[in-house]
């Protein structure tokens, strides 16, 4: 990447990259050791899953389906799947059962009608177009800008794209901590997991919750550099 790209704005990014490496660990970590804890009720996470959904009456019209990855499980509202790694699909650990329980916590809110993952939904179209489009957009303005072009139209219309990703990464977080609220209490009610089992799943989805967290961190302030960035042009 060529040397202009780089600004003494780009320090803005250093507090929320720092956020991030110490989620990402902080996950890492937590789902180590509670999928080593294996879960006395014995039941995997797609058993779990399935169980939660019929307690919640909202199994009927959503299929569980496994797919391939580490820590790539996600509730598709689209299309109603709830997909589940392997490790959590066949696990039956209390880091297992959490997260299954969680993506449920996602099908829960689509069922009941959750207005933040129904505006997030809404949103997706056009944060998809701002987080490919946005900086590209911006950094040709800003190219643009040197030679006295019409470099800020583009820089400001990166701008634009760019705040609906951001957002949308903010939209992310009511959803990801309902989910996980509603999957605390969906094992507890049940009985999935023993009472004492609950604060590993609790960790377990708070570190979870804090790489979105990290996430929404580093779109705010990349957003603020861009507008910083753009001011100076002006």
């Amino acid at each position: 990447m060529p040397m202009f790209f780089f600004t003494p704005y780009d320090l803005l990014l250093i507090p929320a990259l720092i956020l991030a490496v110490w989620a990402q660990a902080k996950v890492s970590s937590a789902y180590r050791r509670f999928s080593k804890v294996v879960a006395r009720s014995g039941l995997t996470g797609a058993q779990v899953a399935q169980l939660i959904m019929r307690d919640e009456n909202v199994g009927r019209d959503v299929e569980i389906e496994m797919v391939a990855g580490n820590l790539t499980d996600h509730y598709d509202p689209i299309k109603k799947r709830l997909r589940l790694s392997e490790g959590v699909y066949h696990g039956n650990s209390v880091a297992a059962l959490g997260i299954a329980a969680h993506e449920v916590g996602h099908a829960i809110q689509h069922a009941r009608g959750y207005a933040f993952l129904q505006l997030r939904t809404l949103m997706y179209p056009a944060a998809g177009i701002g987080s490919k489009l946005a900086i590209p957009l911006f950094f040709l303005g800003m190219i643009l800008s040197w030679g006295g072009g019409g470099g800020q139209f583009l820089m400001t219309a990166g701008i634009w794209l760019f705040t609906a990703a951001v957002a949308f990464t903010v939209v992310t977080l009511p959803v990801e901590f309902n989910a996980s609220r509603r999957a605390l209490r969906a094992l507890a009610n049940g009985g999935y997991v023993a009472e004492d089992e609950l604060p590993g799943v609790r960790k377990v989805l708070g570190a979870a919750a804090m790489t979105y967290v990290a996430a929404a961190a580093m779109a705010v302030l990349q957003l603020l550099r861009l507008l910083a960035i753009a001011n100076s042009r002006r």
